[in-house]
């Protein structure tokens, strides 16, 4: 694919979540945002900020501070940059009975402590970004 041209690639789990982790630090996200299993790829294109996330298989995990439920499919791929991930492919939140896609995540700049995810329905919810820090 051309949109993995130039990209920084780490295979295994170990390696993978290592470079997972970091580019959430570098871009101001929280390190909990991302609490995958089992990752065989993560790649990295640093001109277009393209990035993406294979693991072998899809998992959930309850951000139990705000009671959500979110789904990590098998391969996770966006656009990140400053504070923000746009484009968001492979993420859902569970809402009632329903499961929409999350399409953006961005967090407040400056800070107020506030996250902001958005699906392609043009729902936005917001929630504080400890609920999202690592271990959560």
């Amino acid at each position: 694919m051309a949109e993995k041209e130039g990209a920084v690639v780490k295979t295994g789990h170990d390696a993978g979540m290592k470079l997972a982790v970091s580019l959430l630090e570098e871009f101001g996200l929280p390190l909990g945002l991302l609490p995958l299993a089992d990752v065989s790829e993560v790649g990295f294109v640093k001109a277009t900020g393209y990035m993406w996330i294979t693991q072998k298989n899809k998992i959930q995990h309850s951000f139990k501070m705000v009671s959500k439920l979110v789904s990590y499919d098998t391969e996770i791929s966006g656009y990140v940059e400053k504070r923000r991930i746009k484009k968001l492919k492979g993420v859902k939140a569970k809402e009632l009975m329903l499961w929409p896609p999350v399409n953006e995540i961005a967090v407040d700049d400056p800070p107020t402590g506030k996250m902001h995810f958005k699906s392609l329905a043009g729902v936005t919810k917001t929630f504080p970004v400890e609920a999202f820090a690592a271990g959560q």
